[in-house]
Order: structure tokens, then C-alpha cells, then sequence
């Protein structure tokens, strides 16, 4: 009987998902954004795919995430449970902030990623088109404010690269930037702004609510479901994609960079994942390990030089 009893509690335990980890995900911007959304849809997906049996959510919002990459990057030494979400924007941040902390203080683990920038205006606005807004653009910078995500961020910077293509000083640009998604949304929604930076996602319910209007996309060509031209359909040459990315803890061993890795090669390819990128309209960017290192390195040098370009970093 007692034989019985072992074997049975035995097969029990073998039955059960072997999960790799528990995780804590840390979204370095307030709840309603980008950041926070990946966090969440990673939470969802490593639950709901067994590659976690816990994970938890945390939000430290400041500075473009600087506040909490240098928060996640001091308490989490050596720790392999703790990530950080971040991307484009945190590169931009990093140097507008000239923060002492960097990516180079954490373990980079993959790009996760992409989507293209997305400007709206109030439905009741009197800018009907991209070349409305380029038009008042043109004939006073100062008096077209822009609202979007951190300081030196994928808004701003996009902001800086439409005023240049279409013939104005990009420092000359009147941008206005949130710490959350949320909060900029609602100064957009509330007229506080002349238009609105972000990515299509976080718009998306409120354009198809006839809330906000889209005017143009920045993607190279138009995006599969989305009723808008792009930047350079609309005569503004242009094209940028903002990509977010998971990290994890700074002082890992090989051993756990490579079992963290495991688990996000393994979320990458689960039928859960592909569905929250369909869903969201993410792009699928996936990629990994060194050659996710030897691009990031790529993208913090030309970001720099783009930041220069615009007058946020000298």
C-alpha cells in the first residue's frame, strides 16, 4: 500500500509541467504603453505556455526608462528571474539623458518586435491629411506640438526626421513628451496637442472608434488592415519601425543567459505569442543571442548619429 502511495505521488510529480522559471518582468514605463503592454503579453504567454508557472509585472516609470534600467541593473545582480523590457526608445533615452547606466549594464536576451509609428490628430481637428499637418509644419514649427513618448525616443525621433524631410529645423520642433501611454493619449484625445506620435497599437481602438484620425503610418509600405498612407505616400520621405526587446539581469553565468535564451526561443515559436503579435499588430522581429548583440551595437551608434542630427545630443 505504502508502495502504491509513493508510486502514485511519484507519477503525479513527473506529470506535472516542468517550468524553467519564475519570472519578474519589469515594464520601465507607466501602465498603457508599449512597454507595458510587451511586459503583460509576456506574462500572458509564459503562463498560458507553461514556460513559467509564475510571473509578475512591475512598473517603474521615468526618464525614458533610464529610472528603471538603472534600478533593475543595480537590485537584480546575478539574479536570472528578473527581465527588463525595453528598446528604440530606452536606446534614444539612454543618450539624450546621457545616463550612467546603459544596455551595456544588463544581459542583452532578444529583440522581440517591431512596429511602425502612427500620426493621429482628434477627430474634430481641422487636419484632415499628413499634408495638412506638414503645411502647418511648414509655416510655423513652434506652433504644431507633437505629442508622444519620452525625450529622444522613436516619437521623437520621428518627429525630428519629418520636420527635416519636409524642409524645417528639427530643432525647432515643439514636442511634448509622456512618461505612459496612457496620459499621452488622453492629452491627444483632450486637444492638448495639435497631433499625436505612438505606435499604431496604442491608437488602434480609438481610430476605429472614430475617436482619432490617422493620417499616415512610417512604415515603407501600407500595413495589411490599416486605412492610411505613409509617410512617403504622403510626400514626406521617411520610414522608421520602433523595436522592443527583453533583458535580463546584469552578472549572469553562460549557463543562465543560455536557459533564459531557452525560454524566449521557445515563446518566440508558441502559438500563444503568434497571436498576441497578430492581435496587437506587432511585426515579428525575433532575434537572438550574439547576432541580437551585434545589431543592437548597430542601432545605439546610427541612433546617435540620428539624435545629433536633430539637436538632442551634441
Amino acid at each position: 500500500m505504502k508502495h502504491t502511495f509513493l508510486a502514485t505521488l511519484f507519477a503525479a510529480a513527473i506529470a506535472l509541467p516542468a517550468y524553467s522559471a519564475d519570472y519578474t518582468i519589469m515594464a520601465p514605463a507607466a501602465p498603457g504603453g508599449g512597454w507595458d503592454q510587451t511586459a503583460r503579453s509576456l506574462q500572458t504567454v509564459m503562463q498560458k505556455e507553461g514556460i513559467s508557472g509564475n510571473v509578475q509585472v512591475q512598473n517603474v516609470p521615468g526618464a525614458g526608462g533610464t529610472i528603471g534600467l538603472a534600478q533593475f541593473a543595480s537590485q537584480n545582480s546575478g539574479n536570472p528571474n528578473a527581465l527588463i523590457v525595453g528598446g528604440y526608445v530606452m536606446v534614444g533615452a539612454i543618450l539624450t539623458n546621457q545616463s550612467p547606466v546603459t544596455l551595456k549594464d544588463v544581459t542583452p536576451i532578444a529583440r522581440l518586435t517591431g512596429e511602425y509609428e502612427a500620426i493621429v490628430v482628434p477627430a474634430s481637428s481641422d487636419i484632415k491629411t499628413m499634408g495638412d499637418l506638414v503645411a502647418k509644419l511648414k509655416a510655423d514649427p513652434g506652433s504644431v506640438s507633437w505629442g508622444g513618448g519620452s525625450a529622444g525616443g522613436t516619437d521623437h525621433i520621428a518627429v525630428g526626421l519629418i520636420a527635416k524631410a519636409a524642409g524645417v529645423d528639427p530643432t525647432k520642433i515643439n514636442y511634448v513628451a509622456f512618461s505612459g501611454g496612457g496620459e499621452a493619449l488622453a492629452a491627444i484625445l483632450g486637444g492638448q496637442v495639435t497631433a499625436g506620435i505612438s505606435g499604431y497599437g496604442e491608437f488602434e481602438s480609438q481610430v476605429k472608434a472614430g475617436q482619432l484620425r490617422l493620417l499616415a503610418v512610417s512604415s515603407d509600405k501600407r500595413i495589411d488592415g490599416v486605412d492610411a498612407p505613409t509617410l512617403k505616400e504622403s510626400g514626406v520621405d521617411v520610414s522608421v519601425q520602433n523595436w522592443r526587446m527583453v533583458a535580463a539581469a546584469p552578472g549572469l553565468t553562460p549557463e543562465q543567459t543560455a536557459a533564459v535564451t531557452a525560454d524566449f526561443d521557445k515563446l518566440s515559436k508558441s502559438a500563444g505569442w503568434q497571436e498576441i503579435l497578430k492581435t496587437k499588430g506587432w511585426a515579428d522581429t525575433y532575434l537572438a543571442g550574439d547576432a541580437f548583440k551585434a545589431q543592437l551595437e548597430k542601432d545605439v551608434s546610427a541612433t546617435e548619429g540620428i539624435l545629433k542630427e536633430i539637436g538632442l545630443v551634441k
